[in-house]
């Protein structure tokens, strides 16, 4: 029987490649280390990319959408019609990824992966809906093996079209109302925390609303509670962070780096390092989000975030206003000129 795909190995960046972005890095006209973190970011992709001239010219965002059963535990401080309504509004171009895509001339697409609402035809929005949201993991599992095994699929997917088109850089988004919920008990789960150090307003939850949050987590981790990456998303998670996990493995395989958002895409990145920790070497942290726990998901993952704004909406935003730092990276590694070739004394 053959292992499944996200079993496959994860080849490393081109480790030459990697030695002679060093070499060129200290030869630029400019003092060593004054561009700062720029310097090693501008090697990394360098070495991602296998070549002196890195680029990210073009950038790949895929959000994907899910409905959630937890909140019927009353753990949102929005309604879960608003899930489907904020995919309406993505495919109509008045989202913040939308007009931040727009604004970077970045590929969107926006996968529905489990709303409760079937949306029928949108525009940019494709159709892999594996079922009317997740179960509620209070009483039973979030999703069975068969639907973690579609959604991962779902992002492997996504990332093979970001591959054949051309991306160099891929950018992962969700959407769904409840999941800072789903997020915060996987990453308990896996990070053996209880949910009040994880748990967080989400979406504008008052005092009362977290400490709701943080007990209904703390039962479904009395139930589900699971330290293999991929039995606590199957358990505890959703379609979307599933498929964020998936997307984040794929990308990997196929050498294509991964600018990681906020607290639910850095939960997929959890749960995927976890079961690959290979995958490490393909990431890109954005931001340091506002949602509490997003700092304990960081300090996991040995993880530099580029930003700190206090952003917490999630759908990519954080990476996507944080990508042009990448850009520059890639620029300034590409083409400053050596001493040599400006003529320029070193000493």
């Amino acid at each position: 029987m053959s292992h499944p795909w996200f079993d496959d190995p994860i080849p490393g960046p081109d480790a030459a490649a990697l030695a002679a972005a060093h070499e060129r890095q200290a030869q630029l006209t400019k003092p060593p280390g004054s561009l700062g973190r720029l310097e090693q970011i501008g090697a990394t992709l360098a070495a991602m990319q296998g070549t002196q001239q890195p680029r990210l010219d073009q950038v790949w965002i895929s959000v994907f959408a899910a409905d959630h059963g937890i909140v019927a535990e009353g753990v949102s401080a929005f309604p879960q019609v608003v899930t489907a309504e904020m995919v309406r509004n993505f495919a109509r171009g008045g989202a913040a990824i939308s007009v931040l895509a727009q604004e970077w001339n970045a590929r969107l697409e926006v996968v529905n992966v489990g709303t409760v609402q079937a949306l029928g035809d949108l525009p940019g929005v494709l159709d892999a809906r594996i079922a009317a949201g997740t179960a509620n993991f209070v009483h039973e599992p979030a999703m069975t093996i068969e639907q973690l095994h579609d959604a991962l699929t779902a992002g492997r997917e996504a990332a093979e079209r970001a591959s054949i088109g051309g991306a160099r850089l891929f950018i992962g988004g969700e959407m769904g109302i409840g999941n800072t919920t789903s997020a915060a008990a996987v990453a308990c789960s896996l990070l053996g925390l209880p949910a009040a150090q994880l748990a967080g307003p989400g979406t504008g939850l008052d005092a009362a609303g977290v400490a709701r949050k943080a007990l209904t987590i703390e039962r479904g981790l009395a139930r589900h509670r699971a330290d293999r990456p991929l039995a606590a998303l199957q358990r505890l998670g959703g379609f979307e962070i599933a498929a964020l996990a998936g997307a984040y493995l794929r990308c990997a395989q196929l050498g294509v780096p991964a600018l990681v958002d906020g607290f639910i895409a850095t939960t997929a990145a959890l749960v995927a390092t976890r079961h690959q920790p290979d995958l490490a070497a393909w990431l890109f942290h954005a931001h340091r989000s506002a949602e509490p726990g997003h700092r304990r998901l960081l300090d996991a993952l040995d993880a530099q975030p580029l930003l700190d704004l206090d952003m917490r909406l999630g759908e990519g935003s954080g990476a996507a206003v944080a990508m042009p730092i990448l850009r520059a990276a890639a620029a300034l590694h590409a083409r400053m000129a050596t001493f040599a070739e400006a003529g320029v004394s070193q000493s």
